[in-house]
């Protein structure tokens, strides 16, 4: 909650090592996810897609490309965070074949 996601995509669009993916089907945008590359290791935030159309392997076709992005760009590696309590997001990147690593993420907020 407290993410401006507005100001997130902003910055993403902003420089080279950041992007937005965008799925679509026709017209309608039916997904999205943030990726970057911060020279040391690739990064995924955002991902989502539309509930109307989840299932049909959007997630998935969307990660493939943030991986493709990523390779593009010399990116050794890829890693995104989950909140520990969002078990639904957990099981899906379990699924296509990430792995939950023994690391904790420290952090301060600087705005």
């Amino acid at each position: 909650p407290w993410n401006d996601p507005v100001s997130d995509f902003d910055l993403a669009l902003a420089g080279e090592s950041s992007t937005i993916l965008i799925a679509r089907c026709g017209d309608t945008i039916t997904g999205s996810v943030m990726v970057g590359f911060d020279g040391h290791r690739g990064w995924v935030y955002y991902l989502a897609s539309d509930p109307a159309h989840r299932g049909k392997g959007i997630g998935r076709e969307l990660m493939q490309a943030a991986e493709d992005w990523l390779r593009q760009r010399g990116a050794p590696k890829i890693q995104l965070m989950v909140r520990g309590d969002n078990d639904q997001a957990q099981g899906f990147y379990r699924a296509i074949g990430y792995k939950v690593q023994d690391v904790v993420t420290i952090g301060r907020r600087l705005d």
